[in-house]
């Protein structure tokens, strides 16, 4: 495990003067005390221990729990399946469509909706063949057995590519009867600022798929109506904070310049015209660190870390790792603002890639190696 405090990264601490930092210790411990009276049992300790719950798998894209038990989990290859935590035991399930399995792209992320047990209704993304190239599609179905019924596309997006990078795509709710996913800039840097289609932006919709009167660009003639936020190059990590009302995203730079930000209604987040990131074969600058009109990250991460979705367990949001092959710990302070980061399980070499918290606050952990694992702290 290794503490970083990276000078450059945290907007509310630019400026500080190194010997007076001593207060950011003090926060931190703080935040970390304060996880202790919060419910979901907060990892708090500095080592992490894992027990392994079930391994043989594919990429898990994503996964959420159904209930105390099942987990609803994604491979990018293209299965979707039912993990029972308890016994380790996987469903696997039909009725899946056909995916772009290629590259980066393949079934992604899913989710089930706020009001589950009522409709029935989970979420997925993926990445939709489309003639030469693939589209991401945000769209939803219902367990039936040992089948995924009822599929219906919500959103086919207006980002098609031929290359196969950059589609996202997490989702989460804002528990007010909305959706938000993300799509990438699909490898054109340039299409994140054209508001005429949907590559590089965070998308927000109603539940049934249909477009909220009040989304930022709902009356432009010129952007798509489906847009909260643009500016943005890939990102692979989304969570909305339900109790201080902040949707958080995580995406990945160039060489260098992974930000977390915190996504506001309309706003541009820069890509590429702002970036601290740099071209991965020369080193040369991209755009510039900041301009006027576009939003600042709450925090850059160079050297990249290559971050993979996100959630918030106790006063932590906690991001997989893939280039640096870790769980990435980013404790808050009260006012939400990084005070601290940990990095666990970075001697295993394996990419972290999905995320959740169980029904009871555990955090579960999926890599690329075919591994899921149950977090805690080490006694």
């Amino acid at each position: 495990m290794s503490h970083v405090a990276d000078r450059h990264t945290n907007r509310f601490i630019r400026g500080v003067n190194p010997r007076r930092a001593g207060w950011r210790r003090v926060l931190a411990v703080v935040a970390v005390l304060a996880c202790l009276s919060l419910p979901g049992k907060p990892l708090v300790a500095a080592t992490l221990t894992t027990q392994t719950i079930a391994s043989g798998l594919g990429v898990t894209w994503g996964m959420d729990f159904l209930d105390a038990e099942r987990m609803v989990l994604t491979q990018r290859s293209g299965r979707a399946g039912v993990l029972n935590v308890t016994s380790g035991t996987v469903t696997w399930l039909e009725g899946v469509p056909e995916v772009h399995d290629r590259g980066q792209g393949g079934l992604l992320d899913v989710k089930r909706a706020p009001d589950y047990v009522q409709s029935g209704w989970l979420y997925f993304t993926y990445s939709q063949p489309k003639g030469m190239g693939a589209v991401t599609v945000l769209a939803r179905a219902r367990l039936a057995e040992r089948r995924l019924v009822d599929w219906e596309d919500l959103l086919v997006t207006q980002s098609a590519s031929s290359r196969n990078i950059h589609f996202g795509s997490r989702i989460a709710f804002d528990q007010q009867g909305h959706v938000f996913f993300t799509v990438g800039d699909r490898g054109q840097r340039d299409k994140a600022q054209d508001l005429g289609n949907h590559a590089g932006t965070v998308i927000r919709l109603n539940l049934d798929g249909s477009v909220p009167d009040d989304n930022p660009f709902a009356k432009d003639p010129q952007a798509l109506a489906e847009i909260w936020s643009y500016g943005h190059r890939n990102p692979q990590g989304l969570y909305y904070d339900a109790e201080h009302d902040i949707l958080w995203a995580i995406e990945h730079g160039p060489q260098g310049g992974d930000e977390l930000n915190r996504i506001e209604k309309g706003q541009n987040y820069g890509w590429p015209e702002v970036t601290q990131g740099k071209e991965y074969v020369t080193g040369f600058d991209i755009g510039v660190d900041h301009k006027a009109g576009m939003v600042d990250p709450v925090k850059v991460y160079t050297p990249s870390i290559a971050p993979s979705d996100l959630v918030k367990q106790g006063t932590a949001l906690w991001t997989g790792a893939l280039a640096l092959t870790h769980l990435n710990q980013i404790q808050l302070n009260a006012k939400q603002e990084p005070v601290e980061e940990r990095r666990h399980f970075k001697a295993r070499g394996e990419r972290v890639r999905s995320l959740t918290v169980s029904t009871h606050g555990e955090l579960y952990m999926a890599t690329d190696a075919g591994r899921v694992y149950r977090i805690s702290a080490a006694e």
